[in-house]
């Protein structure tokens, strides 16, 4: 694809400012509750950067710190060395994601990045090439509010694509994708910093940005807890090899002249291998003369290495367990609680309610069955019931 921006991110002259962007001791409280804590970490020029954390870390609120749109408590962010509100004209310079939900769903998303491009002078033509940038040429005439949300994802990233901007600052730009979507927002996110731009795009989930991200910028707590290269976080935990074998002790002696140092003899009498491949183990134990009876390469998931990062801020028990019943609380003043009666205590309830209404110091009537219909004397009994069908006369 061709270059998404006008001019190439280093085209500054040679006193001009440091390109790329730099947060120092950031800090934002809310009424005595820190939302971010004196964070520090820049994102390098020409890179995708990864900026990770759970839900409630801080992220959002440093990205609106970063684009003017909340004022910190200490500290300051810079984008090529100066604050975005103090850019000449920041639409040209960064474009930014925080929201998909801010079209009118009235609005055809041609109409909707018309209005923008009015709004940052730039040509309406803009427009539409934005829309065919992000694959949405074939619907720009359609409202915003049919779009899902996967769409209005691709929509908010082309009105962010209008002032054809050399930073692009995203808030989880991955929800509501389907894996298509995912597969094709990685591609054009690479391709873009393959022309020149700079990537900030924030994530809770790791296996989202790895795949495409150049350097990792992890939060917790609103907190810097790691900042480096995905490559130095995949080095820094590297998968090893597990080898069951008659002599762990000899083995290792052999990798360690072999130059392989990172071998430790496991609490199972298993030899832990790290920076070889079972292949090479199997000749230098056959070597030695050392029987292997079976290997295991471990690999080290780079999920779980976040997750043990930033875990703690919400501790809940694991798993489901079924409810029991409530336990008792206290009893109000004034109050007893009920006494179980004994079935002999227990009121006799009849089928139906008596009739008739009692007046005031006055007993009930008791009730009773009426009485059986009787045949005159000398008649007999009717076997028929005096009505018929229809409630006629028999």
């Amino acid at each position: 694809m061709t270059a998404p921006f006008a001019q190439a991110p280093d085209a500054f002259p040679g006193s001009g400012p440091p390109p790329g962007i730099a947060v120092q001791g950031l800090t934002k409280t809310y009424r005595n509750i820190p939302a971010v804590s004196n964070l520090s970490f820049t994102v390098p020029p020409g890179s995708i950067t990864g900026f990770l954390g759970p839900n409630g870390s801080g992220k959002t609120t440093t990205l609106r710190m970063l684009l003017g749109l909340v004022r910190p408590t200490a500290g300051i962010a810079l984008i090529d060395g100066v604050p975005y509100t103090s850019l000449p004209q920041p639409g040209r310079v960064v474009g930014a994601v925080l929201d998909a939900q801010g079209a009118h769903p009235k609005h055809t998303a041609l109409t909707h990045l018309e209005v923008y491009c009015t709004a940052m002078r730039v040509p309406l033509s803009q427009a539409r090439a934005s829309l065919d940038l992000v694959g949405l040429g074939s619907v720009a005439t359609r409202r915003t509010g049919e779009f899902s949300l996967g769409m209005r994802q691709r929509l908010a990233l082309a009105t962010a694509l209008l002032g054809q901007p050399r930073y692009l600052v995203l808030d989880e730009p991955a929800n509501g994708l389907d894996p298509e979507g995912m597969a094709w927002l990685r591609e054009f996110l690479q391709s873009y910093a393959r022309s020149g731009g700079t990537v900030l795009v924030s994530s809770h989930i790791l296996r989202e940005v790895e795949q495409m991200a150049d350097h990792l910028v992890i939060v917790s707590n609103g907190t810097l807890v790691h900042q480096s290269s995905t490559a130095d976080l995949r080095n820094a935990y590297r998968s090893r090899v597990l080898v069951a074998c008659s002599d762990p002790a000899r083995l290792a002696a052999a990798l360690a002249a072999a130059g392989i140092t990172d071998a430790q003899i496991q609490g199972d009498g298993r030899l832990a291998v790290v920076g070889a491949d079972p292949e090479r183990i199997a000749a230098l134990a056959a070597e030695q003369k050392v029987t292997i009876f079976g290997t295991h390469v471990e690999h080290v998931d780079l999920e779980q290495v976040f997750l043990s990062m930033t875990s703690g801020r919400y501790a809940a028990s694991h798993g489901y367990h079924q409810p029991g019943p409530p336990a008792p609380g206290p009893v109000p003043p004034g109050y007893a609680p009920p006494v179980p009666q004994s079935p002999h205590h227990q009121h006799p309830q009849h089928p139906y309610p008596p009739q008739q209404y009692q007046q005031a110091g006055q007993a009930p009537p008791q009730y009773q069955e009426p009485p059986a219909p009787q045949s005159p004397p000398g008649v007999p009994a009717p076997h028929q019931p005096p009505f018929g069908p229809g409630g006629f006369q028999r």
